[in-house]
């Protein structure tokens, strides 16, 4: 009793009605399992019931019998040709969501191999005096926002379906759930309301593949709801495994550097394939490097999927690419800024990608990090030895990040004849405070307050297009696609107002409300009253912008980003050599915002990544037995208390007149570890390979042979 629909294969194999199998990058996902369960936590059956407690009950009354099959749980074994095989890619492999040319290996577990290709890697390494290489691992991760996965969906009499969601990406959603049920695109309703976090969690299709086949079933409405631990065998960050090989010059000038990178993307691809690429591209770091070639894998293996996680794949690849160059500085004895300062790129520099790069501050984000936490002069030792078993030493990290490129942003800005504003846009709020930038955009143009300024909810039916909320490219894209449509609603008020006070549109102005004749505002009128002398029930300005680029899929070289995000971070530590414990003691983020809008939220994000790079250091693991998560809670997965934070937690927002708006969602979270793995090193002469960085490892690598370090003057 209580039960209203039970979803299992048989509903959807061989259904004219549904096409089950969905992917935003490789359709290779089914709403429930068909043939076979690809790991622990698969969905094989779902329930809908009056009530969570019968809808729980019921499952236990599901038998499921199941045929043993090999597994393989590590990225590097399964890209191997013998290891077992997680999926045969069919001919209509290619997602709904795919916007770069993916190179799956036919007959292995590789979904995607990202390829870049510049100089001669050959001959850098033959020309190098010294040449270094070394193996980095990240494991996986939650991204643990507040608010788990939950959807609401429903079919209309007509047949249209209508999902009430928590997406990044609501017209990705759309798209894939209209090709599930074979419907026009029109047909299917995304509605979205404020998040409550993601972190990358939400980006694509998640729940409501399934709440929507519910529905479908049950002909009624049906809500899902994630628990904890349901999160943690959803979607979870890529664990990567990266060899970095490095040729260097006696001075310590890159020559050469060669990048294999295997991303461990779970049972289904997701946008692991993006993530390869980014990762990818990302590994050079922001230096010139005349000869380079990376190889990145999106692999297979039998474990969660693994999809978008803050920070997108840079904070694996700065982990391996950045305590890299700490390693080769300490070999050669030399300051690991300094190293830095020699290969940074600059204005005007050619990327390993091709690109010219411009808007280029990697060396003041640098240089002010350094500065922050008190960075000795060129050759000078920064560990200070104390009395006991604590240590302090100090290390830097930069990072370039991508955005995603080519996309497209789209905006509608409403002037009603009672004079309210509204700004439809499809940018999701989850907490970054994008509704409170894109209203002050749309107000500085228009000339009134953005508290009086109405921002729609996400709608797909009402909204105009965008990509999706991901890629800290919201205050850029959006911002700039606003802007037009803020300055096109201006325009046609100016139009009107001009005709009624006989002035000319340019000798107009717009301020709190009104627009009059600059100099004469005693001649004007209320925005309400342009509308309504006008004739029009409402005046409607649009606007569109796009960043123009891509990568050739075999040599990895185009355009990667329309422009790059730039950041560094310089941290203190203080590590306890007897208990292995590691406190961050200074912690300064040094990231270029180019034009802040808003300088509460820019500053409350930059803390976050701080807050979350913690993390990743010093705590996040998702732990797996035979491809089983042993800690699903947060009661055994760590994450950062308050006093777990570093005890000076600073940073600095750098701008330049003029300049665009870049994002900042992300920047300041991919150094963090990898300047926590410098310190350490720094501090006790060992360096620690695999995140985090565990009072365990810290004793374990304490008894291991010390790294070179530079003399002590």
């Amino acid at each position: 009793p209580g039960v209203v629909a039970v979803l299992t294969r048989d509903d959807l194999m061989d259904n004219p009605a549904i096409s089950p199998v969905y992917g935003p990058q490789i359709k290779d996902q089914p709403i429930v399992a068909l043939d076979r369960v690809r790991y622990v936590g698969d969905a094989v059956a779902a329930v809908a019931a009056e009530d969570p407690a019968t809808a729980a009950e019921a499952l236990l009354y599901i038998d499921v019998e199941y045929e043993e099959l090999p597994a393989v749980f590590d990225a590097v074994e399964a890209a191997q040709p013998d290891a077992p095989k997680v999926h045969e890619l069919t001919e209509d492999w290619l997602g709904t969501a795919a916007y770069f040319g993916m190179r799956p290996i036919a007959g292995t577990n590789i979904c995607h191999h990202y390829r870049l290709r510049h100089g001669d890697i050959e001959r850098g390494f033959a020309e190098a005096d010294h040449i270094f290489e070394a193996t980095f691992r990240t494991p996986s991760a939650q991204h643990v926002a507040m608010e788990p996965h939950a959807a609401v969906a429903h079919f209309e009499p007509d047949g249209s379906l209508v999902v009430y969601t928590g997406t990044q990406s609501p017209f990705n959603v759309r798209d894939a759930l209209a090709e599930m049920f074979h419907l026009p695109r029109e047909q299917v309703r995304l509605i979205v309301p404020m998040l409550g976090g993601s972190y990358g969690s939400k980006v694509f299709p998640q729940v409501e593949p399934i709440a929507a086949a519910l529905a479908w079933k049950a002909g009624r409405p049906v809500k899902v709801v994630l628990t904890r631990d349901e999160e943690f065998v959803k979607i979870n960050r890529h664990p990567a495994t990266i060899t970095v090989k490095v040729g260097v010059q006696a001075d310590g000038t890159l020559l050469a550097k060669q990048v294999t990178a295997y991303w461990g993307t779970g049972a289904y691809a997701d946008c692991g394939p993006g993530v390869a690429q980014k990762g990818g591209f990302g590994s050079v770091g922001p230096y010139r490097i005349p000869h380079v070639q990376v190889d990145s894998y999106c692999v297979y293996t039998n474990l969660p999927p693994s999809g978008a996680f803050r920070g997108y794949a840079v904070t694996q690849a700065a982990w391996a690419s950045e305590c890299m160059m700490d390693l080769v500085a300490r070999e050669l004895g030399l300051d690991p800024l300094e190293m830095r300062l020699k290969n940074l790129l600059h204005d005007g520099d050619e990327f390993a990608t091709g690109e010219i790069m411009h808007d280029v501050h990697f060396e003041e984000c640098l240089r002010t990090a350094a500065e922050a936490i008190g960075w000795p002069a060129s050759g000078s030792p920064t560990a200070e030895v104390e009395e006991g078993p604590a240590v302090r030493g100090k290390g830097l990290a930069v990072i370039l990040k991508g955005m995603t490129t080519p996309s497209r942003s789209e905006a509608a800005v409403e002037l009603n004849a009672d004079g309210q504003i509204t700004l439809h846009t499809a940018t999701i709020e989850m907490g970054q405070g994008a509704r409170t930038v894109l209203a002050q955009v749309a107000g500085q143009v228009l000339g009134v307050p953005a508290s009086d300024i109405r921002v729609s909810r996400p709608d797909t039916t009402i909204t105009p297009f965008d990509n999706r909320t991901t890629s800290s490219r919201s205050t850029y894209m959006m911002g700039s696609a606003v802007h037009l449509a803020s300055e096109d609603l201006r325009r046609q008020v100016c139009e009107l107002a001009a005709e009624l006070l006989e002035a000319r549109p340019a000798d107009l102005v717009l301020a709190d409300g009104r627009v009059f004749v600059a100099g004469s505002p005693e001649r004007g009128l209320t925005l309400a009253e342009v509308v309504q002398q006008s004739g029009e029930a409402r005046l409607m300005g649009r606007g569109e912008f796009a960043n123009q680029g891509g990568l050739d899929p075999d040599t990895g070289r185009g355009i990667a980003s329309s422009h790059w995000h730039q950041g560094a971070t310089g941290v203190e530590v203080e590590v306890d050599s007897e208990t292995g414990v590691v406190r961050i003691v200074r912690c300064h983020a040094a990231v270029y915002a180019g034009r802040v809008v808003n300088r509460q939220t820019a500053e409350l994000q930059t803390e976050g990544c701080i807050v979350m790079g913690t993390g990743s250091a010093l705590f996040e693991e998702i732990v797996y037995e035979s491809g089983q998560v042993i800690n699903p809670n947060l009661s055994d997965y760590m994450i950062p208390s308050f006093l777990d934070l570093p005890a000076s937690m600073d940073h600095t927002l750098m701008e330049r007149p003029e300049a665009a708006a870049h994002g900042l969602g992300e920047t300041a979270l991919p150094p963090v570890p990898a300047a926590v793995g410098n310190a350490v090193a720094d501090a006790l002469g060992i360096r620690i390979y695999d995140l985090p960085i565990t009072p365990e490892k810290v004793l374990r690598a304490l008894r291991q042979p010390p790294e070179g370090r530079p003399p002590r003057s």
